[in-house]
């Protein structure tokens, strides 16, 4: 926060960094999705991505030479703009938990009335 954004490009242009394995860009999708999960907490919706979904963002959010930069304008515009949208419309109201899955090409949203219980652990 203390440094200015030329300064932080031109570091990023000296220091060599090791590419990411598949296992670290699927943990950098896990910690984006929360993000977006604590953006939407406020408004009482809830989702999931499909493994589908999951793998699809690791394989089209990560390129060699940017890293794992394009991933965030990946899970905005095809998780969370769609899923902002359906807010904005009122076809998602409190309590609705969104499963995200994959068709063909295409991200799609299925909406029930709430996210599914965990079980209860219950002690014997």
């Amino acid at each position: 926060q203390t440094f200015r954004p030329e300064f932080l490009n031109r570091v990023d242009e000296i220091i060599v960094f090791n590419t990411l394995t598949k296992d670290q860009i699927m943990d950098i999708v896990k910690l984006m999705t929360k993000e977006i999960q604590d953006r939407l907490d406020p408004h009482e919706v809830s989702f999931e991505l499909t493994d589908d979904v999951l793998n699809w963002l690791v394989k089209e959010g990560y390129d060699p030479i940017f890293g794992a930069r394009p991933l965030r304008r990946s899970l905005q515009r095809h998780v969370e703009n769609p899923l902002a949208k359906k807010i904005l419309s009122g076809e998602l109201v409190c309590g609705n938990h969104v499963i995200v899955s994959l068709k063909k090409d295409s991200f799609s949203f299925k909406t029930v009335k709430s996210k599914p219980q965990e079980p209860e652990e219950h002690e014997n």
